[in-house]
C-alpha cells in the first residue's frame, strides 16, 4: 500500500538559499506526524510546496501515488489538500458559519451555469452546506455552534483558530496540514485545541494530518511520528521520545556552545 502523501529529495532554493534541501517525508492514512524544527528551518515553506504556492527547483511530490508538482493550488485543493496558517486567513466580517461554508467550495460542483438556469440545485446545495457546517461546527466545539452567527472577527483568537481547522476540514480532506495552530493561545487553550485535533482523530479516522508545532506538549500528545527540520534539511525522524534524545536535534535547538556549558 503507498503512502497517502510522499516526497523525494523535494528542494526549493530562493537565489543561493535551499530553504527545503533534499528532504525525504511520508505520511500514511490515519497517521499524524509532528514537523519541528527551530524558526527558518523550512517548515513553512515545506507545507507551502505541498500545496503548490511554491513550485519545487527540485524533487517529487506524490499524492496519493500521483505526481502533484507543478499542479495549481485549487487543484491540489480539490484532490483533498487543506491547510490552515500561522496567521488567521479567516473572513473577519462573516459569520463563523459563512468561513466555514466557504471551505466546502473546492468540493461542490455547482458553476455559473447553475446559479443562473438550475437555482434550485444550487439552493439543494447550499442547504446541504449549511447543514453540514453546523454539524461539524458542533462536532468540533460546541462553543463554536452557538457563536456561528457571530462574526468572526469578534472571536477571541484561540476561538478564531478553531473556526479556521473547521473551514479546512469542510472540504473533506484526505490530508490536513497544520501550521502551528496552538500559536498565541493559554496553556488552558491549548489543552483544549489537543483535544479538539485528538476528537477529529477519532471521527475521521482516515484523515492523514501534518502539524507544526513549537509548542512540544502538543506535539508529545498529538503525533505518533516526528520529523525534524532544520537549515532545511531533515535531521531526525522517529517517535517523540526518540527525537527528544537525538544529539543532532539537541544542538539544533540549543546551539553547541549551549550544550557544551551545560554539559
Amino acid at each position: 500500500m503507498s503512502s497517502l502523501l510522499e516526497t523525494n529529495k523535494l528542494t526549493i532554493h530562493f537565489g543561493g538559499l535551499a530553504a527545503v534541501n533534499e528532504v525525504d517525508f511520508t505520511i500514511d492514512q490515519g497517521e499524524t506526524v509532528g514537523l519541528i524544527g527551530p524558526n527558518g528551518s523550512g517548515k513553512t515553506t515545506f507545507f507551502n510546496l505541498l500545496t503548490g504556492i511554491y513550485k519545487p527547483t527540485g524533487g517529487e511530490i506524490r499524492y496519493c501515488g500521483k505526481n502533484m508538482v507543478g499542479l495549481p493550488t485549487f487543484k491540489i485543493a480539490k484532490q483533498g489538500v487543506a491547510r490552515t496558517f500561522q496567521n488567521n486567513r479567516l473572513f473577519l466580517n462573516l459569520s463563523v458559519l459563512d468561513n466555514v461554508l466557504i471551505g466546502m467550495h473546492p468540493q461542490q460542483d455547482s458553476n455559473w451555469f447553475d446559479a443562473i438556469f438550475r437555482r434550485s440545485y444550487v439552493e439543494r446545495e447550499i442547504e446541504q452546506g449549511v447543514e453540514k457546517g453546523l454539524e461539524l461546527l458542533s462536532q468540533f466545539s460546541e462553543g463554536l455552534l452557538t457563536n456561528c452567527y457571530q462574526r468572526a472577527g469578534d472571536l477571541p483568537q484561540a476561538d478564531r483558530r478553531k473556526v479556521e481547522i473547521c473551514r479546512a476540514l469542510a472540504s473533506n480532506p484526505k490530508l490536513l496540514l497544520l501550521d502551528e495552530p496552538s500559536a498565541g493561545m493559554s496553556p488552558a487553550e491549548t489543552e483544549e485545541l489537543m483535544e479538539d485535533i485528538r476528537k477529529v482523530r477519532q471521527k475521521v479516522g482516515e484523515i492523514g494530518i501534518i502539524i507544526i508545532e513549537h509548542d512540544m506538549a502538543v506535539i508529545r500528545k498529538v503525533a505518533d511520528r516526528v520529523i525534524v527540520l532544520n537549515y532545511g534539511r531533515k535531521i531526525a525522524e522517529g517517535t517523540f521520545h526518540e527525537i527528544s534524545d537525538n544529539e543532532l536535534v539537541l544542538e539544533a535547538y540549543l546551539g553547541r556552545e549551549e550544550k557544551d556549558a551545560q554539559a
